[in-house]
């Protein structure tokens, strides 16, 4: 067995395959996932690497020797997981890396009703377990059977996006080799979508480009297929397909921020007046156009577990982080980049103009995006740039997650890396010299020059 300090992370399990997660550690895994949840039955999905098959049939050996029944979803994104914990109403989990290299392999757990499981709302009980060694289990061991549930998970997203009076749209979708060529074929059957793929083929060696489109190197095919075809958008899904990105009908890369802004004014005209949270390093605009149209934006720290949480404290029907992420109540809180890609693909169809031009009221202010810097020390270098910028004139200081420093005209956030020795930045401005500026200037303090 592995060092589980290596692989138990802030909101899953994840670490190279079998140095570090192998099926002795993912059976223990599947063992304490049962006792910790108490759970009489699991669901389990898995992407399309090498070594996610025999990760989850370890697995489920570990869950069923404690007397739990297995029901294998098989192949799925990692919201088609969560579909699956919140209909059956089972814990769940799933077997991915994401957007890792294929050397890797991991595990996002839940509970049922796809309610998130972290660090400290279980994680580390299990980690603790694994550790010490799971008792056995004296009853009869559980079943292993097997449901498809992609054409429920299917179905399901269309009820929740009415798409039957969108006018006929041409659609490229890069799926990167991962798991969005096996869910968006059967998401978009009936559809009135001309379907451009690119890199359907379901391959965890991910021979193309990284799963990754936060990059914006792996989606320059993207960028060039939708202008080769004149297609009216573009879409990009990572190696789970729980985040999706969007390219417009020029080929220019959207903020996940005006995706937010976009979803989060269309929750708002079902549900007036309501709550909607969004990370703090989404853009100034979000929390405008959510006021804008009659919402309460709510502030919360980067990460699914406490923009999940918050979700569920204040009933809020949306939820949004500028990493592309996308949670919605009315999806058990849970996060879709499939859903967000309807409500787009809604919203365009809906009306006659180009993508870029529905856009460009929610897409106010220029922006860096994150930028990361190797530091040897994430605290010192913090704290320097604090003491550069926090006794200038009309400077607002903060500390909800990292650092944030802004005035009426700029604003930025400096935080820390969980899992690597990095500092990522964000600024953004009310015009691009600024941003630039004040971009140069935190960088210069951060790697000393």
């Amino acid at each position: 067995m592995g060092d589980l300090a290596k692989i138990f992370k802030a909101y899953d399990i994840r670490g190279v395959v079998p140095a570090e997660l192998d099926v002795e550690t993912a059976a223990a895994i599947g063992a304490a996932f049962v006792r910790v949840t108490g759970a009489t039955a699991v669901v389990t999905a898995y992407d399309m690497r090498e070594s996610s098959v025999p990760l989850a049939a370890a697995f489920a050996r570990g869950a069923t020797a404690q007397g739990a029944d297995v029901i294998e979803a098989g192949l799925g994104s990692t919201d088609m997981l969560y579909y699956a914990s919140g209909s059956l109403d089972l814990p769940g989990a799933m077997f991915t890396a994401s957007h890792n290299p294929a050397r890797y392999n991991g595990l996002k757990l839940c509970r049922a009703g796809a309610k998130p499981i972290g660090r400290d709302t279980g994680l580390g009980e299990i980690r603790e377990l694994v550790e010490r060694g799971v008792p056995a289990y004296e009853g009869a061991p559980g079943k292993v059977s097997s449901q498809d549930v992609l054409q429920g998970y299917a179905d399901h997203l269309k009820t929740l996006v009415d798409l039957s009076g969108i006018r006929p749209l041409k659609v490229v979708v890069d799926a990167g080799n991962g798991m969005g060529g096996h869910t968006v074929p059967t998401v978009f059957a009936g559809l009135p979508i001309d379907l451009v793929s690119l890199y359907f083929e379901l391959d965890g060696t991910f021979p193309n480009h990284e799963a990754n489109p936060i990059e914006p190197e792996n989606l320059r095919d993207l960028q060039a297929k939708v202008r080769e075809t004149g297609a009216d958008i573009g879409l990009a899904f990572d190696g789970d397909a729980d985040r999706c990105f969007v390219v417009d009908e020029r080929g220019e890369i959207v903020s996940p921020s005006a995706v937010t802004a976009l979803v989060a004014a269309r929750e708002l005209a079902k549900h007036p007046g309501a709550n909607i949270v969004h990370n703090l390093i989404t853009s100034r605009a979000v929390p405008e156009l959510i006021t804008e149209h009659g919402g309460t934006p709510i502030r919360t720290r980067v990460g699914h577990s406490f923009i999940k949480q918050t979700m569920a404290e204040t009933g809020a029907v949306f939820g949004g982080e500028h990493s592309a992420h996308f949670y919605f109540r009315d999806f058990w809180f849970a996060d879709s980049g499939m859903l967000a890609a309807l409500h787009v693909l809604a919203a365009l169809g809906e009306q006659d103009g180009p993508l870029s031009g529905l856009l460009r009221e929610y897409d106010r202010y220029p922006a860096s995006g994150e930028i990361n810097s190797e530091v040897a020390d994430q605290a010192a270098a913090t704290e320097l740039v604090r003491t550069e910028f926090a006794d200038r004139s009309g400077v607002t200081v903060d500390e909800l997650d990292g650092l944030t420093v802004g005035t009426a005209d700029w604003w930025f956030n400096l935080r820390p890396s969980n899992t690597e020795p990095l500092l990522r930045l964000n600024v953004e401005a009310a015009d691009e010299q600024t941003m630039r500026e004040i971009r140069d200037e935190v960088l210069a303090i951060v790697r000393n020059k």
